[in-house]
C-alpha cells in the first residue's frame, strides 16, 4: 500500500517511525516549511523532516498545501492512503479525495470531545481523568469525521501537558499500525460522531495562562500542568510577571493570592479554596529556579499577595 504521511511536530514522530519500521511503503512525507527560530533566526526543520531525512523518504513542503502546485504534486503520488498526524494545515476537500482508500487523522482526544488545536492542554486544564487517541476519516470540517478507532488512557495527577503528549504520541503510533492493517483487509467501520457531545480545544492564547486566585487550588494546579510550556501559568508579584512551572496543592486558608508560608520546599499561596504550593518559578527578567533559590535571592514576606494585574497592590 502506497502511503503519504503528513506530519510536522514531535508528536507525529513515533507514528512515522512505527510505520517505517513495520515495512510500509511511505512514498512521501509532507511537512511544514522550515521556519526561522531562536534569537539568531536560524532556519529550523520540523521534527518529521529530520526523521524523514534519516529514513531516506522523499519530502514535500508547501506554504499552501491546497495550492494548485501542491494538488498536482500529491495527485502524482497516486497514494492509497493519507495519514495525517499533527501536520499544521487544513486540507481541502479536493486534497482529501485524492487517496484511493482513505485519508485518516490521528487526534489526541476522545472525539467528539476537545476538537481543535490543543486537546491535550485543555483536557488537563479542565480536570479530565481520562483522554485518548481517536483515529477518524477526514472530512472538510475540523476533527469532525467519522470514527475508525478510539482508545483511552488515564490522566494521572502529576501528568503535565508534555508528559501526556509523549504518552499519547506512542499510543497513536500503536493505533496507526492496527488501523492500517484493518484498512488493508477492508475490516473497519465508520461511526459518526455525536454532535451533541462536541467540546472545543482552541489554540491557547497568552491570556489563558493568567491565574485567577479566586479559583480553587486544584483548578490552578491543573492550569499549571496543562499550560506548560505555552503559555505557562502566570501571575504578578511586585509589578512583575511570575511564571509557575511546578506546583502542588494543600489545605490552606487566606485571601486569594495571599502568601501564607515561605520555605525552600515551596511558597504557599491561598486560593479561594485550598492552597497552591509553588515549587518552581520564574520572575520576569530572571531564570527559572526552585522555590529555595527564589527566596534566597528575593525578599518575600507572608501577607503579600500574587495578583491578576501588575498594577494592583500586592500587600494586604
Amino acid at each position: 500500500m502506497n502511503i503519504v504521511f503528513f506530519g510536522s511536530s514531535h508528536f507525529a514522530v513515533p507514528s512515522l517511525e512505527a510505520a517505517s519500521n513495520a515495512g510500509y511503503n511511505i512514498s512521501c512525507v509532507v511537512t511544514q516549511p522550515d521556519r526561522k527560530m531562536g534569537r539568531h533566526l536560524y532556519l529550523e526543520s520540523t521534527a518529521i523532516k529530520k526523521l524523514s531525512n534519516e529514513l531516506g523518504i522523499e519530502i514535500f513542503q508547501s506554504q499552501d498545501i491546497n495550492s494548485e502546485e501542491s494538488l498536482n504534486f500529491l495527485r502524482g503520488l497516486n497514494a492509497d492512503l493519507f495519514v495525517v498526524i499533527s501536520y499544521g494545515q487544513i486540507l481541502s476537500k479536493e486534497i482529501l479525495g485524492l487517496p484511493k482508500k482513505i485519508a485518516l487523522n490521528s487526534h489526541a482526544s476522545l472525539l467528539p470531545k476537545y476538537r481543535g488545536a490543543a486537546p491535550i492542554n485543555w483536557a488537563i486544564i479542565r480536570g479530565e481523568k481520562i483522554t485518548g487517541i481517536t483515529i477518524i476519516k477526514m472530512t472538510e470540517r475540523l476533527d469532525a469525521g467519522p470514527i475508525i478507532s478510539k482508545k483511552e488512557i488515564e490522566i494521572f495527577n502529576n501528568d503535565t501537558s508534555l508528559i501526556l503528549k509523549e504518552k499519547l504520541s506512542h499510543l497513536a503510533a500503536e493505533m496507526l499500525l492496527e488501523t492500517i492493517r484493518d484498512i488493508e483487509k477492508n475490516d473497519y467501520q465508520l461511526t459518526l460522531q455525536d454532535e451533541s457531545r462536541v467540546t472545543l480545544a482552541p489554540k491557547l492564547k497568552k491570556e489563558d495562562g493568567l491565574i485567577n486566585w479566586n479559583s480553587c487550588s486544584k483548578e490552578i494546579y491543573n492550569l499549571v500542568r496543562g499550560s506548560l510550556i505555552w503559555p505557562g501559568a502566570f501571575t504578578y508579584y511586585k509589578g512583575k510577571m511570575l511564571k509557575i512551572y511546578e506546583a502542588g496543592v494543600c489545605e490552606s486558608s487566606g485571601l486569594p493570592g495571599q502568601i501564607i508560608q515561605v520555605s525552600k520546599e515551596g511558597i504557599i499561596a491561598a486560593a479561594a479554596r485550598g492552597g497552591l504550593i509553588i515549587k518552581e518559578l520564574q520572575i520576569e527578567g530572571k531564570r527559572r529556579m526552585s522555590a529555595g533559590e527564589f527566596i534566597a535571592g528575593h525578599k518575600i514576606n507572608i501577607g503579600e499577595r500574587f495578583v491578576l494585574d501588575q498594577s494592583i497592590a500586592y500587600i494586604i
